[in-house]
Formats: structure tokens, sequence, C-alpha cells
């Protein structure tokens, strides 16, 4: 198993596909189009589907697709049927995380293929506040997407909502409600130094405690993991037995760095092991330059021991990353 420097194993994997997205969410890319990498620098699904076989037989038991948005990825469903042919060899877990904008067609063709679960990203329940958060008036279409991908069975469904003040933070009682009335596990995430824009503020971050205060005025909630491990989440069911799960992840204001999982390949074949690294280490160069798969194994080695211990957002020199969240991939 793929152990760091502070003992640490790695289980979680999160690929991006792409770094291209369809919506303009103002906490990672306000600012019109990005820079996009060029096709050559990105990963081709026969470099993805190799490397991650080398992962999962070093360990890694979880696979995440990510973007950008990676339905953007021409014919996604390929790389998903390459990637669950590795659950026999100890892949538990194949997700996709999407802003749930092509789910409505193409949620049966994702689990056709393979993928087992979907987390979807849901800042806003209304109109007019969702428009402004993604830059796209798309609410229906997402809301059909998550129609969508129960009916395909792509569960246990998570919602993500990122919780920014003076935006949607009015909305977490109703974000609740919508869990309970569909059963799908809502996740709450508090604002991240990750935007394009680098307009940041600590003002801005909604705390994890205040959104269990403003779930609980509304929803009593009891803790289901007093000892959560690797889980990035905090999570809790409702008390009166309702369907339906919350889980708050706080990396701002209650940091889970001690028990962290997780490494991350950008779409352009970069290894960042943490989600704010200043520091990449490119895989895709030892692998496109002929190596052998052990010194493939042996370059993954040499980079996870390189994990940092925590994030320093709370540090007075904190650098934010040089690439947003659409080229890390989340």
């Amino acid at each position: 198993m793929l152990k760091d420097s502070y003992k640490r194993p790695i289980r979680d994997l999160r690929v991006s596909l792409t770094d291209r997205c369809n919506f303009r969410c103002f906490y990672c890319l306000p600012h019109g189009e990005p820079p996009i990498a060029p096709k050559e620098q990105m990963l081709s699904f026969e470099e993805i589907d190799y490397v991650c076989e080398i992962f999962v037989a070093l360990g890694i038991e979880k696979l995440r697709l990510t973007g950008g948005e990676p339905m953007l990825r021409r014919d996604i469903e390929t790389i998903i049927q390459k990637l669950a042919r590795l659950k026999p060899s100890g892949l538990r877990d194949l997700a996709l995380t999407t802003n749930g904008y092509y789910l409505p067609d193409r949620a049966q063709s994702l689990k056709d293929a393979g993928l087992d679960r979907v987390t979807i990203s849901l800042d806003s329940l209304k109109r007019d506040v969702f428009k402004r958060m993604t830059g796209v008036d798309v609410l229906d279409k997402v809301l059909a997407g998550i129609d969508a991908a129960k009916k395909a069975g792509l569960e246990p469904i998570k919602i993500n909502a990122v919780i920014v003040r003076g935006h949607n933070e009015d909305e977490v009682a109703d974000f609740a409600a919508f869990a309970r009335d569909y059963d799908v596990k809502m996740r709450f995430i508090e604002f991240m130094p990750l935007d394009s824009g680098h307009e940041w503020a600590r003002e801005d971050v909604v705390s994890g405690k205040e959104i269990r205060d403003r779930i609980s005025e509304r929803f009593p909630l009891v803790r289901v993991d007093v000892a959560r491990g690797s889980d990035t989440s905090s999570r809790y069911r409702f008390a009166d037995g309702a369907p339906g799960e919350i889980g708050i992840i706080a990396p701002v204001t209650e940091p889970f760095c001690g028990a962290c999982s997780r490494i991350r390949l950008t779409a352009d074949g970069q290894i960042r092991t943490c989600l704010f690294s200043t520091v990449e280490h490119s895989l895709r160069d030892v692998v496109r330059s002929g190596a052998s798969r052990a010194e493939i194994i042996e370059y993954i080695h040499s980079v996870i021991m390189k994990k940092e211990p925590r994030h320093f957002i709370n540090d007075p020199g904190f650098v934010a990353p040089s690439r947003t969240m659409s080229f890390i991939g989340g």
C-alpha cells in the first residue's frame, strides 16, 4: 500500500479528465474562458487507464473522475469502461463529480459503462442565485440530472454546495429539506481560496459550525461518524429518522489533514499531493519518456513521500495555488 512520510495510507485518487467547463462558477472560473492546456499535453484515455491500473495495484481503492466538467471529455463512457475492469484487482469505488448538465441524457449510459455513483454540484435552489453563482441559467437541467442519476441507480448520490456568505448561506436549511425529500447525501463545503480571480476573503467563509447551527434550527441532527477516519466530511443524520444525510466539509475552520488519503492527477498528467500544493510532479513526462513499469512505480512512491503534512490556509504566509480548481480537479 502507498504511504506517505507521515504513515498515512493513500487510497483515493482523483483524476481530472479535462480542464474545460461549461459553467463559470465565481469561486472557480469567473473570468471568461480559462487558458486551456494544449491537446498534446492532455493524458490520453490509454495513458489514464495505464497509470490508474498501476495506482490500483499499489493500493488505490477509490477512483473519482473530475474536471473541469468531466463529461465534456468526448466518449467518457469509454474510459469508464476501461477503469471499471480494475474492480477485480482491488478498485472498490468508481465515481464521477459533475455539474449535472449532461446527466439527463447520459446517466444511464454512465451506469451501463460501469460507473458506481455520482456527486453533483448544486449551489442554489433559487434560479436567480444559481445563475449568479454559476454563470449559467440551467437549474432545471441540473435538477433533471439528479432525477436521471437516481433512476439509473448511480447511488448513493452526493450533492455538493459551496456556501459563500452573501450568496447562499440563507439556503442551508432548504438544502437540508432537499436532502430529506430526495433521499440524497447533501454536502456543504466551506469556501476555499481556489478562485481564478484570487478574490477569496476569510469573511466570505461560512463556517461548518454556522452551517450545522442553521440546519439544526429546523432539523435537529445526530452525528453519524464520531471518528470519521479519512472521510472529508463530518456526517449527520436527521434526528427524526427522515431519509437523507448531511455532510459538512470544513477545511478552513476544521482542517482534517491528519488522516488525508487523497492525491490528484491533473488532466495534463501532473500529480498533486494536496489540493493546495504549490508544486506539481509530472507523471506524464515519466510515462512518455519510455520509463518501465518499475520506474513509474518508483517515481510514484517518491512523489507520495513528498505529500505535505497539512494545508497552510490559516498560516500568515499562505500562498494560493497558481492553478484554480478547474485545473486541479476536485
